[in-house]
């Protein structure tokens, strides 16, 4: 750990170095490095909403308002309170504003164009490569897990994004009320539990255990946006139940699936589970799995 630790603080100071972060002014412009990406982040069609915008680029709400007063000051960005909700602060670029954006863009793909031109056709084909698997790894990373009521904003809207997908993916489709578990709130505590993954604030998946007692544990609901899919957040999920069902004492882990979902049942494979005999009545399954654990209750 402490050799990797290492390597990632180097990556870190040859990439600060080469993309120009160091300097006062980013990219021979006027403004430093905050202001140029905030302005870059900033949509130029219609408005951003400022929470939003803080939560993709996890900046702490008093910076980012610093960053926004000194846009505003020079004339590149307007604040506005939203039409909906005068709580809520919306952004966006001025005429002067997409001005200096573009500049922005032309500067940051002569930068980049700087960095492939020094190398063969096959080192850069390596870079990039190597740039998109970083890429990857780091917008996994970010992903956060938090345990939420299932009748959050933001559970709701995973239960929902999942259920029409199976409506899309099941022969005959899918319709909650019709399965094992149609009220969502059996995942509540004591009864169970629900998991949010957020991506730059942003819902991207979810997962439930149910925990009855004297029973095995139970996964259900697990999802993950077409978006992040590739990132192993399902995986990371499946883990994280897991290690909570043993925490809460069991030493069985059980879930079902429809054979539709063929990439959910070569996780379920590859992460430990072995196939069993239906154990429920579930009408959209047709495999059901089991686990044992460590370290829960014997």
């Amino acid at each position: 750990m402490t050799e990797q630790v290492e390597q990632v603080r180097r990556f870190n100071r040859t990439v600060a170095e080469r993309v120009g972060v160091l300097h006062d002014r980013y990219l021979g412009g006027s403004r430093p490095y905050g202001q140029a990406r905030l302005l870059w982040q900033i949509g130029d069609e219609g408005t951003d909403d400022v929470r939003s915008l803080r939560a993709r680029l996890g900046l702490d709400s008093g910076y980012v308002s610093r960053l926004l007063r000194a846009l505003e000051r020079d004339g590149l960005v307007a604040l506005e309170p939203h039409p909906g909700d005068r709580r809520v602060r919306t952004v966006r670029l001025t005429e002067a504003g997409r001005e200096e954006r573009a500049l922005l863009d032309d500067r940051s793909d002569a930068l980049a164009a700087s960095l492939l031109d020094p190398l063969d056709a096959g080192q850069r084909d390596r870079l990039t490569s190597a740039m998109a698997e970083v890429e990857r790894l780091l917008t996994a990373s970010v992903v956060s897990l938090e345990v939420l009521d299932p009748g959050h904003p933001d559970a709701a809207r995973c239960l929902r994004s999942y259920a029409v997908e199976l409506q899309e993916l099941f022969d005959g489709g899918f319709d909650p009320a019709n399965s094992l578990l149609p009220d969502p709130g059996e995942l509540r505590m004591p009864r169970g539990l629900f998991l949010v993954a957020r991506l730059h604030g942003e819902p991207v998946g979810c997962a439930g255990l149910k925990l009855p007692a004297g029973a095995p544990a139970e996964i259900k609901r697990l999802w993950v946006s077409p978006r992040v899919r590739g990132l192993g957040l399902a995986r990371r999920l499946l883990a994280d139940l897991e290690e909570r069902a043993a925490r809460h004492g069991s030493d069985l882990v059980r879930l079902d699936t429809n054979r539709a979902l063929e990439a959910a049942t070569r996780l379920y494979r590859a992460g430990g589970y072995t196939e069993v005999p239906a154990f429920n009545d579930e009408p959209y399954a047709h495999h059901w799995f089991e686990k044992r654990l460590t370290g829960g209750a014997r």
